[in-house]
């Protein structure tokens, strides 16, 4: 039995055009562990969640959620197994309204319209959502998109939840609110984020990327707080660990 949730060994991948987005990337994350990938822009954060969300297929090292190796083969199972919230919420927010956009996941995993009803409730009442259930989502604030985005994915049942830039676009009520939901997930999560006092707020670990490479993983505090790797790596030590901070 493998103890870790997720495991990546090796992992490499590169676009058609020739860009090596990742390089030999290897972590492991222990169930229930929040761990953030932090790095700046084309660092690999988001070409790393489509590989652990199956959406893209190693072609060279390994994946592992649990016991299950993820590959063309065993990708539709990986995905049962991951929530997935993409930064844009238009991206996965497509149905008539919020229930249906909540009920699409459980309805094409097959479950009977009774239990993926019950699963819809849930998920809505989980992130503060049931009275946007009959509610068109392009009608939506962009809070609003996020949580029933999240909902989308807690409907799943999910083991491991991924989030990429999750407070991207949210007013200062609503990421507080995102960081509440966060705190409280009892799920694997794994945050690709350049908000990164929602980092430490949030996440006990950081992995920080670097042009397809792991370049440190540590404690969250450690990681942010180390100044010189913040600035070498196109980061900046967050405020939060500056100065107190009235939720800290």
């Amino acid at each position: 039995m493998n103890a870790a949730a997720v495991e990546v060994r090796e992992l490499w991948h590169a676009y058609p055009d020739g860009t090596e987005a990742l390089r030999g990337v290897s972590f492991r994350i222990a169930p229930g562990e929040a761990v953030a990938l932090v790095g700046g822009n084309g660092a690999g954060k988001s070409t790393l969640l489509l590989h652990l969300a199956g959406l893209l297929i190693p072609r060279r090292g390994e994946v592992r959620l649990g016991d299950l190796r993820v590959t063309r083969e065993t990708a539709a199972a990986a995905r049962r197994a991951i929530g997935m919230v993409f930064q844009d919420p238009d991206d996965q927010l497509f149905m008539p309204t919020v229930a249906e956009d909540v009920a699409f996941g459980p309805l094409n995993a097959g479950l009977e319209p009774d239990e993926a009803e019950a699963r819809v409730v849930a998920a809505l009442e989980r992130v503060g959502a049931a009275h946007l259930r009959d509610r068109p989502p392009y009608r939506l604030s962009a809070g609003e998109k996020r949580a029933v985005a999240l909902a989308a994915a807690l409907a799943m049942s999910p083991e491991i939840l991924l989030l990429d830039e999750p407070s991207s676009g949210l007013d200062p009520r609503g990421r507080r609110r995102l960081i509440e939901l966060l705190r409280e997930f009892p799920h694997t999560r794994i945050v690709a984020t350049h908000d990164l006092e929602l980092v430490v707020e949030v996440c006990s670990r950081a992995i920080v990327l670097d042009a397809g490479r792991v370049v440190a993983d540590a404690p969250a505090e450690e990681a942010l707080n180390d100044e010189p790797l913040m600035l070498a790596h196109a980061l900046e030590r967050p405020h939060i660990l500056r100065h107190s901070h009235p939720h800290g």
